[in-house]
């Protein structure tokens, strides 16, 4: 068998650890097989994708030394590679469905729906849908149809009792329940096909043999399943990865750690320390070592070596293992280039210098104006705090009330920045000095240092946000109750 693999990131935001992680395994399986590893970027999604995290995704996966055989920068035999131009593709597809009987077209609105599913769960059942629940009268579907409805098509899977069984190469066969599946949306009302419909024809078309992916898409794969019988494939063989934890054994997400590649990346890891780490995460050599290379790893691969157990995100454990591949494997002079390339390079120092240059009488006074733009966590406390007009409860609102607006930010630019705050200041009738004079602490580790917002800039997106999340735990943090409370304010403060 020619194995195909294939890593399918949306561009809907910075570049996840979790898509390194899968990356790796899927690279590393496909070397070690003599075969081919695709990138496929899945930006179906019009409203959220854009081209600057498409960029910021193909930058970090290569900046981690992961390279793909094929992809949209730099072409292949099976393209296109963005999903976004393949869309008549999907709708021919889908479209081949409804005519053999194995899908239908949904008029049913939002509102129906939700008055389908709360009528199922009183009689007990499950709230998946299935094509009897949907489905309505031909008089009423026409005259949904020339009033111009919106409609949706949708897979027709099997009701009643009865399982469907997912072979996996990890976890050996799988039983699912069918009446948990629900008859799946594959065209939305815009045109655009769901992850379901476009993936499988995806994965056909470009001949992936292995789909080797995280644990949450198992109760997709009956849908899957279906949709290789209704189109008279063959399905890959499918390969579930256990998913990356945080401490307290959580799925891994942002509020408890770090995410982003480019946070580690501004934080000074190294990329070959942090794929050394995330390989240990779901894998052993066989030796057991700890530290190994991307190309030993890569000769050792043998895909039985996974561990099912819940790999945990140990951000120490990161820190101390990427501090052995800076003792061990960089000579001075190499370290000295890698320090160079992360922070000291020409064009890093000419966006610092107009913030600094007028407060500086020495050189020496250099350092003390931009260290914090080059340290991780800073040491700050409460009592960094106590002097300002804004009381601790009222900066930990005003941090979280931020971190909500900057999630929501396409661009990151002073521009987006300022605009943001001063909204928010205005909304909330505060002073925007006052406003933000906790940001200047949380940023910057004092009251006294350059602009804020652009401090917020030369930082980034992802170490701005850390370094507020991390100013909230010092002043105590938000409990759950209190975060529901926070976010109906924030609702009606940015809509009033």
């Amino acid at each position: 068998m020619k194995v195909r693999t294939r890593v399918a990131p949306s561009p809907t935001g910075d570049p996840h650890v979790g898509t390194a992680y899968v990356a790796l395994f899927n690279m590393c399986f496909a070397q070690a097989n003599g075969g081919q590893f695709i990138l496929r970027v899945e930006d179906t999604d019009r409203a959220r994708s854009t081209e600057a995290s498409e960029s910021a995704i193909i930058n970090s996966l290569r900046w981690l030394g992961l390279d793909w055989d094929e992809g949209p920068d730099n072409g292949g035999g099976f393209g296109p590679y963005r999903q976004s131009e393949r869309l008549d593709i999907y709708r021919e597809y889908a479209e081949q469905l409804v005519a053999s009987g194995n899908a239908f077209v949904c008029y049913r609105t939002p509102d129906e729906l939700n008055q389908i599913r709360e009528g199922r769960r009183t009689d007990g059942k499950t709230s998946a849908l299935k094509q009897s629940d949907l489905m309505l009268p031909d008089d009423e579907i026409q005259r949904r149809k020339e009033a111009g409805a919106a409609s949706v098509i949708r897979m027709i899977v099997p009701e009643g009792e009865g399982s469907c069984l997912i072979d996996d190469m990890l976890r050996g066969q799988i039983e699912l329940d069918w009446s948990m599946v629900d008859a799946q949306i594959l065209i939305k009302s815009d045109g655009a096909p769901t992850y379901h419909l476009a993936n499988v024809v995806d994965d056909h078309l470009m001949e992936i043999s292995h789909v080797i992916r995280g644990e949450e898409w198992i109760n997709s794969a009956p849908k899957h399943q279906l949709l290789y019988q209704y189109f008279g494939w063959d399905m890959p063989i499918l390969c579930h990865l256990p998913l990356l934890r945080n401490p307290d054994k959580s799925k891994l997400s942002k509020r408890k750690n770090p995410t982003s590649i480019l946070y580690y990346e501004r934080m000074g890891y190294l990329p070959e320390a942090l794929i050394n780490y995330l390989a240990r995460m779901g894998w052993s050599m066989p030796d057991e070592r700890e530290k190994f290379t991307l190309q030993e790893m890569i000769d050792e691969f043998e895909i039985d070596r996974i561990s099912l157990g819940g790999p945990i995100f140990d951000l120490e454990k990161l820190s101390w293992l990427n501090g052995m591949w800076i003792r061990e494997n960089l000579s001075e002079s190499e370290l000295a280039d890698r320090l160079i390339q992360w922070a000291y390079n020409q064009s890093n120092l000419m966006k610092v210098l107009p913030h600094v240059q007028k407060r500086m009488e020495t050189l020496s006074d250099f350092v003390d104006l931009t260290s914090f733009l080059v340290s991780g966590e800073l040491s700050i406390s409460k009592d960094d705090f106590s002097d300002l007009k804004t009381d601790l409860a009222d900066s930990i609102r005003y941090f979280q009330f931020v971190l909500w607006r900057l999630e929501t930010l396409d661009e990151w630019s002073r521009e987006t920045i300022w605009e943001s705050l001063k909204a928010l200041s205005d909304a909330l009738e505060i002073k925007i000095k006052d406003f933000l004079a906790p940001f200047f602490i949380a940023i910057s580790g004092s009251s006294a240092s350059f602009s804020v917002v652009d401090a917020m800039e030369l930082l980034g997106a992802e170490m701005t946000k850390a370094r507020i999340r991390y100013a909230m735990q010092v002043l105590g943090g938000v409990s759950k109750k209190e975060a529901k409370r926070l976010e109906k304010e924030y609702s009606r403060v940015v809509n009033s």
